[in-house]
This record gives structure tokens, sequence and C-alpha cells, in this order.
């Protein structure tokens, strides 16, 4: 018998991997593991959770149990997968994407996005985006404006009114750091 398992705060593919590699270690068996999500082939129901529960818990991990924090979840995991590969191109609107994505309403999801984590979709996506612009200054591979181009910003100075009013400091003061200060992506609301 397989039993699915939704989890909070998994975000990047190390997630995956400690949270197989722990689950292995706790002697379950682990059919499937991306992210947000657990397959176990179990036996005995009660010792199993038992055992992910103590896996979750130490590596910092949630279950999730209900569906409207399942539905956060996955928009949170969407977009996160979205600004993997750059240049980043969203055709048509974000609300369009995660309507046409997860089959629902798109004002269902902002309501229940909105309520679960008191910051709206747009919000948070901005906030990831902002996290990625980080990551790209820190790797020092592109200049502002290609950074801009390949998050899909139309022009630099938007970017750095958005960065601004995010971080609270301009570009060239954050490539200037010497101690980037970034925020892990499954501490973003």
């Amino acid at each position: 018998m397989t039993q699915e398992f939704y989890i909070k705060n998994m975000v990047c593919d190390r997630c995956i991997k400690i949270l197989r590699n722990e689950l292995e270690g706790e002697g379950l068996s682990v059919q499937e593991v991306e992210l947000g999500r657990v397959i176990l082939l179990t036996k005995n129901r009660k010792p199993d959770i038992i055992s992910l529960l103590k896996v979750l818990q130490s590596n910092g991990f949630i279950l999730i149990s209900s569906e409207n924090q399942k539905l956060v979840e996955a928009v949170k995991i969407e977009l996160i997968i979205l600004l993997r590969n750059l240049p980043f191109e969203q055709e048509g609107k974000l609300s369009e994407f995660l309507a046409q994505r997860f089959q629902t309403d798109y004002s269902k999801i902002s309501k229940i996005f909105s309520s679960t984590e008191k910051v709206t979709v747009e919000k948070y996506f901005i906030k990831l985006k902002i996290e990625k612009v980080k990551e790209l200054i820190q790797d020092g591979q592109y200049n502002f404006t290609e950074i801009g181009q390949s998050l899909n910003y139309n022009n630099v100075n938007y970017l750095s009114r958005q960065f601004k009013a995010e971080t609270g400091m301009r570009l060239s003061q954050y490539k200037s750091l010497k101690n980037f200060k970034r925020n892990s992506l499954d501490q973003i609301v």
C-alpha cells in the first residue's frame, strides 16, 4: 500500500535528496520524493507516520494536512520552479498561468494564498525574484541589465526600484557588500 504525504518547506533538489536519505535511513520504503510531496510504501501506518514526523521535524519540514495549505505550497513550488531556468519568460499574466496550472479560478487561489500566508501571490513572486537577483549578483556573471532581462523586467530601472523597495538598498550597494544577505526560499513570506 502507498501513502502520499504533502510537505511544507521543500524548495530545492537538496531538500529532495536529504529527505529521501533520511527517510530511508529510518527504514521507510520510499517510492517517490519530489518538491512538496513524498510517497511511501507502507506496511503499518502508525510507525511509518511517527518515523516520517521525526525526519520532517529534524530537517525543518512540516507535514501538511489541510487542502488549503496543500494548494498554497503547490503555488509556492510552481513559482520557485518558474525561476529555476533563465531567462525567465512569462507568457501572459501570472494569474492566468496559475489558474491554468491548477485548473482553479485565480480568485480562489489568491484568496487562499493571501489568507494563509498574509501576503499576495504577486508580492510573494516579487520576493522570489528579488532573491534570484541577489543570487545572480553574487554569482557575478551578469550585469544589472542582463539580470533584469533574464528575469523578464522591461528595464533595469524598474528592477532597481523593486529591489530597493524590497531590500532597502540599491543594486550597486548590495553588490558591494562583503557578506551577501540572502533569504532562504522556505523563509520567504
